[in-house]
C-alpha cells in the first residue's frame, strides 16, 4: 500500500442523495463491476470507468479530467441458499421497490490513485472513509432512473375534474351488470350511476363491454371500477373520452352522491395497471421450432442481446433493427474510440458517446458469449445481454413517454431516434438516417381542366394502411377474426389513384379530381410500416391482428413519380380564402390522414399545428395530442398565425443563435403560428428540406434525379403481440449473414423458418439491391 501525496491535494466530498454515482458499469463500455477487472469509481465526480488494460476507460477520464483518487468495486455473487422459503410475490403494482443487494453479492473494494500510476492506497486517510462509505450506499445512477421512471404517474384530466352528476341516487345493487349477468369487471358512470360491466381484460376476466356502450349512447366519459375503490380515496378510474386511467380528485364526493361510502370500501379486483403488467410479464414469443425444439442460442459479434428493463422489449427491437444496418455501424462504431477520447462532455449526457458504447456493445461480440456450463446442465443456456439502462435514460430523458417504464409504440420510438440523430449530427455531416429519407411526389389533377398540381414532400417512413377484412363468425376473443392480406394491398392504400371533390382555382367550381401518390426519390433504406393500431370505439386505439405476407424482395419501380410532363398544365395556388384570415390546410395531406380514419377536424389541426409539413409530422402530432381537451374543439380563424410579422425580434434571436439563418427562423415561427417550441422542432424536422436563403423563403429547388432500380431486400422486421401499443411485447427479426435471427430482448437464436412470424410484422426495414 502506498503513501499518496495527491490525497490531501484533492479535494473529496461524499455522495449525497442527489449525486449520480456510476458504479455498475462504465459510462463508456457495458464493462461492469461483475468483470474480473471491476469497476474505478472516481471519488471527485463518480465517474465509472473499466479497469482492464484492454480498454481501460477509467484511465481515460483521468487523462481528461485528472481526477486521481478512485475507488475499484468488483462484485461477487453468493451462492444461493435453498432453504425451503417460497419464492418471493410477484410484482403487483407498477412500481419497484429499492432492494438491497447485501443478500446476493459481497463486495470487494480497493482505493486506487492514477496520479501514483493505479497503486493501492491508504483508504483511512482523512476523509476518504466517509467518502467510499458514501459511494457504496448511494443508489446508483442506474438504479434511480430505474425507480424514477418505474412510479407511473397518473394525471387527472378536465372530465375527471368537471363530472357534473345530473340525478343522485342511491344505487341499490352492484352486484351485476345492469344489462348482463356479468358480476366481475363492473364500472359505474360517475355521472348517472349506470353499472356496466367493461370489455374483456388480460388473464380472462370477462365482459361485454356494456360500459362502453353506455359511454356511447350518453357520452358520460369518466367511470370507477368497483371492487377497486380503496377507504383512502383511491380507485380504478377510466374515462372513455380520453381512453385513458385517470385520477379523481373528487371520488369520494362523487360516490357519496350514489349513497357509496368510500370510507368503508375494500380493493378485492385487479386494476387495469396491475392486469396490464401482469400480462407483459406473460407475453412472449415462440422459442421453439414446430415440433418442440428449443430454438439454436447464438453467440457473438453482432448478436449480443439486450436486457428487458421493464417494458424496454419496444426500444430493444429497434436498436437492434438500426445498428443491424451498414451505415449505423460506421458511424457510431468505427469513430467511437475516436470520438471518446476527444469527448470533454460527461460521457453519461453525451448522445455521441453513448451511440459508440451502444455499437460497441451490441457489435464487438465482447458481451454476447456462451455460458459456462454448470454441473449436469446439457442445455446451452442463452446469454444474459447488457443493460442500455444508460442510453434509455438519455434518449428519454425530457420526454413524456418514452422516459417512463410504460411500454411504448416502436415506431413512435424509431421516429424519435431519427429526429434525435438528425439533431446532433446537424453540424457533422454525417448523419446515418439520411439512408431513410426519400420524397413523396403528391399529384392532383381536375378532372374538368385537366390542369395538374404537384407537391413534394420529405418522409422517413411509408405508412400503409391495413384493408382489413374480417371472416363472418369468426373472433379472436372479442376481437374478430380477419382473413389475411396481401402486402400489394398495403401499398394501394397509399398509391392507387383516388378520385375526390375538389374545388379546382382554374374553373371556380367544385369538381372532381383524381389525387395520385408516387415515390420521386428512393431510400436506401425503407421502413415500411402497418397501420395495425386504429381507431375503435371511443377513439381508442385498438390493433388488427391480420396476417400480411410481406414478399422478400420488394420492386417499386411501378410507383416512381416522374414531375410535372411537357405539356402538363400547372393549376393556380389556391386563392378563395387568401387574405380572409381562415387557415390554410393542405388538401393532400388532409385527405391521407383522413384515410386513416382520424376526423378531419383533428387533421386539420394537426397540419395546422406542424407547419403544412406532410401527413407523416401531422401524424406524430395527432399521436402525442390525442388527450387534448380541446382537439375537437372548432378552429379559430386565427390558427393559423399571423405569419412572421407577429414574431419577435427576441425569438428571432434565439433562434439564429441555434445556428439557424434569420430567414429560416422566420420561416419556422410563420408555420408553427410564433411557437417558440413548435418553431424549433420544425427547423430540426425540415433542417434539410428547407435551404432558405436570405431572399427566399421557400426552397423549390428539384431533387437530384434517381436513377437506380426500385428494387430492395428484406433485411429485418419488428413485430408486436398485444393488443395496443401500451401493452405487449416487441422482437426483432435480423437477417445476419444470409440466415434470420431472432432477437427476443436478451433472447438471441436463430430462426429456420420466418414464413409465419413475417406475416405478423409491424415494421418492415427493406434495403435496397444495388
Amino acid at each position: 500500500m502506498s503513501a499518496c501525496s495527491h490525497l490531501s491535494s484533492t479535494r473529496l466530498s461524499p455522495a449525497t442523495p442527489a449525486s449520480e454515482v456510476y458504479k455498475e458499469e462504465c459510462t463508456l463500455c457495458f464493462d461492469s463491476q461483475d468483470m474480473p477487472e471491476g469497476i474505478d469509481v472516481c471519488l471527485s465526480c463518480f465517474n465509472g470507468g473499466c479497469a482492464g488494460s484492454e480498454r481501460h476507460h477509467a484511465q481515460l477520464h483521468y487523462d481528461k479530467t485528472n481526477h486521481p483518487i478512485v475507488l475499484n468495486i468488483k462484485r461477487i455473487a453468493k451462492a444461493r441458499k435453498n432453504d425451503g422459503s417460497p419464492p418471493p410475490a410477484k410484482i403487483t403494482k407498477l412500481a419497484i421497490e429499492v432492494e438491497s443487494e447485501e443478500d446476493m453479492f459481497d463486495f470487494i473494494t480497493e482505493a486506487k490513485c492514477y496520479g501514483c500510476g493505479g497503486v493501492e492506497i491508504d483508504r483511512t486517510f482523512g476523509n476518504l472513509p466517509a467518502v467510499i462509505d458514501s459511494v457504496m450506499s448511494a443508489l446508483s445512477a442506474k438504479r434511480q432512473s430505474e425507480v424514477k421512471a418505474w412510479h407511473e404517474e397518473i394525471t387527472s384530466c378536465s372530465h375527471t375534474e368537471n363530472v357534473s352528476q345530473s340525478n343522485p341516487h342511491k344505487v341499490e345493487a352492484l352486484s351485476h351488470c345492469s344489462n348482463c349477468d356479468v358480476k366481475d369487471n363492473l364500472w359505474l358512470c360517475l355521472t348517472c350511476g349506470n353499472l356496466g360491466c367493461g370489455r374483456q381484460q388480460f388473464g380472462g376476466i370477462g365482459g361485454n363491454g356494456h360500459g362502453l356502450n353506455h359511454f356511447e349512447e350518453t357520452r358520460h366519459p369518466v367511470s370507477v371500477k368497483i371492487g377497486t375503490i380503496t377507504p383512502e380515496g383511491g380507485g380504478d378510474v377510466f374515462c372513455y373520452q380520453c381512453g385513458e386511467d385517470r385520477v379523481n380528485p373528487r371520488l369520494a364526493e362523487h360516490l357519496a352522491s350514489f349513497g357509496i361510502n368510500i370510507a368503508t370500501q375494500q380493493k378485492t379486483q385487479k386494476s387495469l395497471g396491475e392486469l396490464q403488467l401482469e400480462q407483459n410479464l406473460k407475453f412472449d414469443f415462440s422459442m421453439t421450432t414446430e415440433d418442440g425444439k428449443s430454438l439454436d442460442p447464438l453467440f457473438g459479434p453482432g448478436l449480443t442481446g439486450l436486457k428487458n428493463l421493464g417494458n424496454s422489449c419496444y426500444m430493444a427491437s429497434v436498436l437492434q433493427a438500426v445498428f443491424a444496418l451498414r451505415p449505423f455501424q460506421d458511424r457510431y462504431l468505427s469513430v467511437a474510440k475516436e470520438h471518446m477520447a476527444g469527448c470533454r462532455d460527461k460521457p453519461s449526457s453525451c448522445f455521441h458517446c453513448q451511440m459508440g458504447k451502444m455499437a460497441d456493445g451490441l457489435l464487438s461480440g465482447r458481451y454476447s458469449q456462451p455460458p459456462q456450463a454448470s454441473g449436469d446442465d446439457e442445455q446451452v443456456r442463452g446469454q444474459d445481454g447488457i443493460a442500455p439502462s444508460m442510453f434509455k435514460s438519455l434518449v428519454g430523458k425530457g420526454h413524456a413517454e418514452f422516459s417512463t417504464m410504460r411500454q411504448q409504440d416502436a415506431q413512435e420510438f424509431f421516429q424519435h431516434l431519427i429526429t434525435m440523430i438528425e439533431q446532433k449530427e446537424r453540424a457533422g455531416g454525417a448523419d446515418p438516417s439520411e439512408i431513410f429519407k426519400f420524397d413523396v411526389e403528391q399529384r392532383l389533377q381536375c378532372l374538368e381542366c385537366n390542369r395538374v398540381r404537384y407537391r413534394t414532400e420529405k418522409n422517413t417512413s411509408l405508412t400503409l394502411r391495413v384493408p382489413a377484412n374480417p371472416i363472418d363468425g369468426q373472433s379472436d376473443g372479442e376481437k374478430p377474426a380477419y382473413h389475411p392480406v396481401a402486402f400489394n394491398d398495403c401499398l394501394g392504400t397509399v398509391f392507387n389513384d383516388d378520385i375526390r371533390e375538389y374545388k379546382c382555382p382554374h374553373d371556380n367550381k367544385t369538381v372532381s379530381a383524381k389525387y395520385t401518390t408516387r415515390v420521386s426519390t428512393f431510400p436506401d433504406t425503407l421502413l415500411c410500416t402497418m397501420s395495425r393500431f386504429v381507431l375503435g370505439a371511443g377513439w381508442v386505439m385498438e390493433k388488427l391482428n391480420v396476417s400480411i405476407p410481406a414478399p422478400l424482395e420488394l420492386d417499386l419501380e411501378r410507383f416512381r413519380g416522374h414531375g410535372q410532363q411537357e405539356g402538363e398544365e400547372a393549376l393556380p395556388e389556391d386563392s378563395d380564402s387568401a387574405g380572409s384570415g381562415a387557415p390554410q390546410v393542405d388538401a393532400l395531406a388532409l385527405d391521407q390522414l383522413m384515410g386513416m380514419g382520424f376526423p378531419e377536424i383533428r387533421c386539420a389541426k394537426a397540419l395546422l399545428a406542424t407547419g403544412n409539413n406532410g401527413a407523416e409530422i401531422a401524424m406524430a402530432w395527432l399521436f402525442e395530442h390525442m388527450d387534448d381537451p380541446d382537439i375537437d374543439a372548432p378552429i379559430r380563424a386565427s390558427a393559423a398565425g399571423s405569419g412572421a410579422g407577429g414574431a419577435s425580434e427576441g425569438d428571432i434571436q434565439q433562434l439564429t443563435d441555434m445556428g439557424f439563418t434569420a430567414a429560416q427562423a422566420e420561416r419556422a415561427l410563420k408555420e408553427t403560428s410564433n411557437n417558440m417550441e413548435r418553431a424549433v422542432d420544425w427547423l430540426f424536422s425540415h433542417a434539410d428540406s428547407m435551404e432558405v436563403s436570405e431572399s427566399s423563403a421557400a426552397d423549390d429547388r428539384p431533387s437530384q434525379p434517381d436513377n437506380r432500380p426500385a428494387k430492395y431486400q428484406l433485411v429485418a422486421f419488428i413485430s408486436h403481440k398485444g393488443t395496443s401499443t401500451h401493452c405487449g411485447h416487441y422482437v426483432a427479426h435480423i437477417l445476419k449473414d444470409g440466415q434470420w435471427v431472432l432477437f427476443n430482448d436478451n433472447k438471441v437464436v436463430h430462426v429456420p423458418d420466418i414464413a409465419k412470424a413475417v406475416g405478423e410484422a409491424y415494421i418492415y426495414v427493406y434495403s435496397r439491391i444495388a
